[in-house]
């Protein structure tokens, strides 16, 4: 049987490349979209306000919040960015994309506090919610559809075992 070079998964066919390079794209365009659009100082501002923040220290306290949440979008932009490099088929791509794609699953589960998608709700309606919603999600479809192919797969293992690591 000849197997992958180690770090390399057999799995890492050109179909899922593709579907890495595509995710990729649509992920990297809704975090720029969530961070220059939907998250600005009028919805920091209302999620303050939720929170119970007076609207003083709400007008205080969001230029700091949008700075540090357009931050944490910009570094999910280039990481999903850094998935489109999938198209090359190197390893590291696999590993980097699975690994941004985790992260990004964690927003909607508690990282982000409710009362932010509130605002962005009241002040957008429900195209407010959508690169979230497209961002996470498709953050997790990917992760899935990743883990799922490298699962079955005995190669990685054996190879790490060949080269004297443990795994």
């Amino acid at each position: 049987m000849i197997s992958a070079p180690i770090g390399i998964p057999s799995a890492w066919t050109h179909r899922v490349r593709l579907l890495t390079f595509a995710c990729s794209f649509v992920l990297a365009v809704c975090a720029i979209l969530q961070g220059w659009l939907v998250i600005n100082d009028e919805t920091v501002e209302a999620s303050l306000r939720l929170a119970g923040r007076t609207a003083a220290e709400a007008s205080d306290e969001a230029p700091g919040l949008v700075t540090q949440f357009r931050a944490v979008l910009a570094y999910y932009a280039a990481g999903n960015s850094l998935g489109m490099l999938a198209l090359r088929g190197a390893a590291w791509t696999f590993w980097a994309t699975l690994l941004i794609n985790l992260t990004q699953i964690t927003g909607p589960l508690g990282l982000i506090p409710a009362h932010v998608y509130r605002a962005a709700f009241h002040h957008y309606g429900p195209a407010g919610l959508f690169p979230t919603v497209a961002l996470s999600g498709g953050a997790l479809v990917l992760s899935v559809a990743l883990i799922s192919r490298i699962i079955p797969l005995r190669e990685i293992w054996a190879d790490l075992r060949a080269a004297g690591m443990k795994g």
